[in-house]
């Protein structure tokens, strides 16, 4: 047994949650914060049998899609004047752990 985790962006949390439920995957929904942009993620739990690994990445890779947006990268000073400049960023995709599990009990 494997235990995957994996980290998406809350636009696409939903739809990952929906593909895996209706796929018959029993997954857990954590809220969490992402450190570079400090925005809103989605981490999702779920333990598989071993040879449902690959069907339940390639799930959460459907539905998680990189996308770019624009972010303010800080202040810079220009003749005189304060500007905020944007800078694109790639946002969205998933990062995917999948663990050993040593011992599966449920109570």
């Amino acid at each position: 047994m494997k235990l995957i985790l994996a980290i998406v962006n809350n636009d696409d949390s939903q739809a990952v949650l929906n593909t895996l439920t209706e796929s018959r995957f029993q997954v857990t929904k954590l809220a969490t914060t992402g450190g570079f942009l400090s925005k809103g993620n989605t981490t999702l739990i779920t333990g598989v049998d071993d040879d449902k690994v690959d069907e339940a990445i390639k799930l959460i890779g459907n539905e998680a899609k990189k996308r770019t947006e624009y972010t303010s990268a800080g202040t810079v000073y220009e003749s005189g004047g304060m500007m905020s400049m944007p800078v694109e960023v790639t946002v969205g995709g998933a990062t995917v752990f999948v663990l050993d599990v040593a011992q599966f009990i449920k109570l």
